[in-house]
């Protein structure tokens, strides 16, 4: 397919600068792929669409605070540096964005409040750079939960508040290292996941750290010569073991919360359709056409024009169908992507 055939209009009033109040109370779009039909609910009916047997699979990954502000050595100079991911915790390395870029070059040192230091060791793109931090022995994710910003993306035209260090994260985070949050994870809340553990639902998390490289535009029209960026993930021999137990007796449908649990256990499946545990990276780009694996049905949100993830959720639900449905949701006033609402697509 092309990236021509992934574009629509998004207007700026159809983006969410905040999240529903209660998280389950957005609105969701239900779409049936099969019959190609659609409801209107709220976030909260959710559970009428679960089964017993049937298995919720989670993201766990942790948004921390990754935006820094600290100032150069000697000139003072404001810099804002962006953790994107960390390379090696005894080194103290990790991957960074830097704003300005024209100002942060090999050698120069930036310090930031709490005594915190990082001395800038090689450019890798026009703003990315790897710093190392001097301080020894100190735990980055703790100081930033102290120091740092929630990065909130940019689509969203305000400065991060109090209100997004709860709400740009999930209530079952746990595992720190993301610097966007799964997005459809942002709509449960703890009684809505009792309420569907209930019902006879298994529900099981895997770690999938997604990066800025989820919004990174896709640069050319044959989507097929787009390359992703690798992500870490981690899926646990638990969490493996349900899923293929399941599979093996077909006892019920597999959940998958967000597009960050589709790629991780499509990218560990089988032929036959099994998981493998373990953790690595992946660069897994899922569009259409793709025959799935593991996933029988899937909870997101509505995502931006020419993105991986839009082409992600058309290969599950049908293109023309999904598509078709976009316009729909824009003309019955649906909030879109991060903050936005819901859709279930089974």
């Amino acid at each position: 397919m092309r990236l021509s055939d992934f574009r629509y209009k998004l207007p700026n009033n159809a983006i969410a600068a905040y999240p529903s109040e209660p998280r389950d109370q957005c609105k969701m779009m239900v779409l049936d792929r099969r019959k190609k039909e659609i409801e209107h609910k709220q976030f909260s009916d959710i559970s009428h669409y679960f089964n017993k047997g049937d298995v919720l699979v989670l993201n766990d990954t942790k948004v921390f605070p990754a935006r820094l502000f600290g100032h150069k050595e000697k000139t003072s100079a404001k810099i804002e540096v962006f953790l994107l991911r960390e390379l090696n915790k005894q080194a103290g390395l990790w991957d960074v964005l830097v704003e300005p870029a024209r100002k942060v070059r090999v050698g120069n040192k930036i310090y930031f409040s709490h005594d915190l230091i990082a001395e800038v060791v090689d450019n890798t793109t026009s703003r990315g750079r790897t710093i190392r931090f001097l301080n020894p022995d100190i735990d980055i994710f703790h100081i930033v939960e102290e120091i740092g910003q929630m990065p909130i993306p940019d689509y969203i035209k305000r400065e991060p508040d109090d209100q997004d260090k709860e709400r740009y994260q999930t209530v079952f985070a746990r595992v720190p290292g993301a610097v966007v949050a799964p997005l459809s994870g942002l709509h449960f809340t703890k009684s809505l996941l009792t309420e569907i553990q209930n019902k006879g639902v298994k529900i099981i998390s895997l770690t999938l750290h997604p990066g800025l490289s989820t919004f990174r535009e896709v640069e050319v029209e044959d989507i097929s010569k787009h390359k992703m960026d690798s992500e870490y993930y981690n899926v646990p021999y638990s969490c493996a073991k349900v899923i293929n137990e399941l599979k093996e007796k077909k006892s019920g449908r597999i959940i998958a919360c967000g597009t960050t649990v589709c790629r991780a256990l499509e990218a560990n499946a089988t032929v036959e359709g099994r998981i493998k545990f373990g953790e690595g990276w992946t660069d897994k780009f899922i569009y259409p056409p793709y025959d799935f694996k593991v996933v029988d049905a899937l909870i997101t949100n509505f995502h931006q024009p020419e993105s991986t993830l839009l082409m992600l959720v058309s290969a599950f639900a049908d293109h023309d169908f999904l598509m078709k449905n976009y316009k729909h949701a824009l003309k019955k006033e649906y909030k879109f992507l991060g903050y936005g609402d819901a859709q279930f697509i089974h």
